[in-house]
């Protein structure tokens, strides 16, 4: 009998899987998948304990939907990438399998890994491997030259027009083949942390329902919600995205579904451009492998002379800094390990030009604590924020972070919400906290502010200048 393997990775769901889809097109065939997890590897890349716990409670999950198929699931740890080629090869030879199939990634030390297995498996495995966790591939959106795009609003207007010649297929689940038993008695040897399944419940199906619930009514209001964080007016599917749980098509199909003119440019489409934005930033990666590599995309922002203050990045971190919308933020992201899209662009505009600190911190410790962590996305978004990456904001162009509270939480419910100690502060006033404490001679649990705003603007400027001549 043929045997087909299927190495899931992060892909974890049987909708819409191009390399499981693959894999049992042979009604006669064997399938059987391998899920390897790999701790040290992890651990380099910084991954946070709740992303962790997701992905251990997906596994269980893809596991379960996949006996119930006849496939059975086998999950085993190995020390790093490296280990997983060798347990792979042995794995294949071990269970006589014939091809191997699996959904590429994107990232230097990933594809590396997949160049070394290919290269190791013998001449009688045939392998597989698929463009499965974007719309569309690497390479295939370039300029007129044929190189791949620098600025966002071109990329995203040939990105719409190849999308209007024709939708990325979506493929169904694999159709039943008997069933298997599947084995839960595995555990990581990972740091694992417990999240909020309100916020993120677990499973395929839930993920789907997520998507279908938003792409309603939500998606339609999307432009005008989006910049609230007390509103919820954001899809909440990153976490799914990122671990492969949803796949980009299902949410342009389901988007299309319930707003049929997003890709014309009416109702949806801000959303649509967020989904575009994810493949901006994975084209970029593997265009500009550097970027996997905590290179700036723009050389000369690597002179910048950057402040090496760990008090003033502990503050950041634990949101003590004395800015309130920042420290709700950050707050948000360490209890629940997601962040509002707007306060990710003011929490990383205010370490990198309020505290003059290294981009390169502030994205490490995103992805230490980050449900959703995503290499190309979290990169594109902090060296956005710093002004050294491609199509990013200008250095000159800083924000005010209490202005940015006043005008995205206004009434301060947001701040409230995760600032109790700011309650008593009444209305607006809770955007400078301490001058309306010190008028009414009130002192309050919470910091001073650890840097005078206008100051760092024109520290920042100055350092930014300087490392430009």
């Amino acid at each position: 009998m043929t045997t087909h393997l299927v190495w899931f990775r992060n892909d974890l769901r049987v909708h819409d899987n191009y390399a499981l889809h693959a894999a049992c097109r042979n009604p006669d065939a064997k399938v059987i998948g391998v899920f390897v997890v790999t701790p040290e590897q992890w651990r380099q890349h910084v991954m946070a304990p709740k992303q962790a716990e997701f992905i251990f409670q997906h596994v269980q999950a893809l596991g379960h939907a996949l006996a119930g198929r006849g496939i059975e699931l086998h999950i085993r740890q190995v020390a790093d990438f490296t280990a997983s080629v060798a347990y792979i090869k042995a794995f294949c030879t071990e269970q006589n399998v014939d091809a191997l199939f699996y959904n590429y990634q994107y990232e230097v030390n990933e594809r590396a890994r997949d160049a070394a297995l290919e290269k190791a498996l013998d001449v009688d495995v045939t392998v597989q491997g698929f463009d499965d966790s974007l719309l569309l591939a690497p390479g295939s959106v370039t300029t007129g030259n044929h190189e791949m795009y620098k600025v966002f609003t071109p990329f995203s207007k040939a990105f719409i027009r190849r999308l209007q010649e024709g939708l990325p297929e979506c493929v169904p689940a694999p159709k039943t083949r008997g069933e298997v038993p599947f084995n839960e008695q595995f555990a990581f040897d990972v740091p694992l942390e417990k999240f909020d399944h309100e916020i993120f419940p677990v499973g395929e199906q839930e993920a789907i329902g997520m998507l279908r619930k938003f792409c309603q009514q939500p998606a339609a209001d999307y432009p005008e919600q989006r910049d609230f964080p007390a509103i919820e007016g954001t899809s909440r599917l990153s976490p799914y995205l990122a671990t492969g749980v949803l796949s980009p098509r299902q949410c342009l199909h389901r988007l299309l579904k319930e707003q049929p003119k997003a890709l014309e440019g009416e109702a949806g489409a801000t959303w649509l451009n967020e989904l575009i934005w994810r493949e901006f930033y994975r084209h970029l990666m593997v265009a500009y492998p550097k970027l996997c590599r905590h290179r700036p995309f723009i050389a000369w922002t690597d002179k910048v002379r950057w402040r090496g203050d760990d008090a003033l990045l502990e503050a950041w971190q634990q949101g003590k800094t004395g800015y309130p919308i920042v420290d709700a933020a950050m707050r948000q992201l360490n209890q629940t390990g997601w962040m509002h899209n707007r306060l990710r662009m003011v929490v990383a505009s205010f370490l990198v030009k309020d505290l003059l600190i290294d981009w390169r911190q502030g994205e490490r410790y995103f992805m230490s604590q980050l449900i959703d962590g995503d290499l190309a996305a979290n990169n594109g978004g902090w060296q956005w924020a710093a002004s050294t990456g491609t199509d990013a904001a200008p250095y000159f162009r800083i924000f005010n972070p209490t202005t940015q509270g006043e005008r995205f939480d206004a009434d301060g419910d947001f701040i409230r919400q995760w600032l109790p100690e700011l309650k008593a502060v009444p209305g607006k006033q809770i955007h400078s906290p301490w001058a309306w404490a010190d008028k009414q001679k009130q002192t309050l649990d919470y910091p001073r502010p650890i840097v005078d705003h206008k100051q760092a603007r024109l520290n920042t400027l100055a350092a930014y200048e300087a490392a430009r001549k």
